[in-house]
Order: C-alpha cells, then sequence, then structure tokens
C-alpha cells in the first residue's frame, strides 16, 4: 500500500507558490524539498486540508484563499510612528522589518512600508495576507513522525535535531 499524506505524518515535497499574476513567491525543489508535519499547523490552513490523502508521487495545484493563507489584510496594523522609536538605526528604509510585541505579549514582525520626513509608515500584516496563494505541489516523501518530532512540534534532520 502506497504511503498517503495524514495526521502526523512527515511530508518532503516541492513546491512553486505564485500569486494571481502568477509572480514567483516561494519556491522548493526537488533537491531540497519543503519537509512539514502534517496536523502540526507548520503549513497554511488550505493547502494542509487540500493535501490530506494524498500519495507519494503525485502533482496537485492548489489555490487557497486568504481566509485559509495567512489571513485577510487587518487595517488596525498599520501605523504611522516617528523615526524616534528607532533608536540606534542609522538608516531606515521601507522593506526593513522588525520584531515587537503585541498589547497582549506576543511577538509580531512588522514591515517598513514608507518614509517620509520623520514618518515611519509600519504594517504588521504578513506580507501575503489578503492574498490567494496559488501552490504547485509535487509529493516527494511521506514517513510517520518521530516521537521525539512530534513532542517538539517539528521535523528533525537526518541524526537527530538541530535547533
Amino acid at each position: 500500500m502506497s504511503e498517503v499524506i495524514g495526521s502526523g505524518k512527515v511530508v518532503g515535497m516541492s513546491y512553486r507558490l505564485t500569486d494571481d499574476k502568477g509572480v514567483l513567491l516561494d519556491q522548493a525543489s526537488h533537491d531540497e524539498p519543503f519537509l512539514y508535519i502534517q496536523g502540526a499547523s507548520q503549513i497554511v490552513p488550505g493547502l494542509e486540508k487540500a493535501l490530506e490523502g494524498v500519495k507519494i508521487g503525485e502533482k496537485k495545484k492548489v489555490s487557497v484563499d486568504a481566509e485559509e493563507g495567512y489571513g485577510p489584510l487587518h487595517d488596525g496594523l498599520k501605523m504611522t510612528v516617528k523615526k524616534d522609536q528607532f533608536p540606534g538605526i542609522e538608516e531606515i528604509q521601507p522593506g526593513m522589518q522588525f520584531q515587537a510585541q503585541s498589547p497582549e505579549g506576543h511577538g509580531m514582525v512588522f514591515t517598513i512600508t514608507d518614509v517620509k520626513g520623520d514618518d515611519v509608515t509600519i504594517d504588521g500584516n504578513h506580507p501575503l495576507a489578503g492574498q490567494t496563494l496559488h501552490f504547485a505541489v509535487e509529493i516527494l516523501s511521506i514517513r510517520e513522525a518521530t516521537e521525539e518530532e512530534m513532542s517538539h512540534g517539528h521535523v528533525h534532520g537526518e541524526g537527530g535535531h538541530h535547533h
């Protein structure tokens, strides 16, 4: 019986991720496949659902809407702050990212989207929030996750874990 993707399986896949315009956003090759544990919320929910039950060698195209991807855009995560909020940074430029604490104490990544004078516009949305994601996937390997991988919540490389 051929292995199928199910909860607790380590899946190796190559993929191409594009946006609605066909622009390549990310990829993993046959030589360096992406590994994840099915059912451990390590990939976007829409893709994880679509891969349930898929077999080794299968190729699948999956479109994932924002709700099942990185979520909708939240205007409340866009704000303008003053340059003095970034002590020790000589030159603040769009595209720079930094980590900050949310009011609830969670780590959030913000991207600088604009700089005008002393005003710096930052965005806490995931860069792919609000977008439909188009995956072209090929399943290369499927195996049971080890107890250690399940308890740690991620795949370990050959010869144990590398934290």
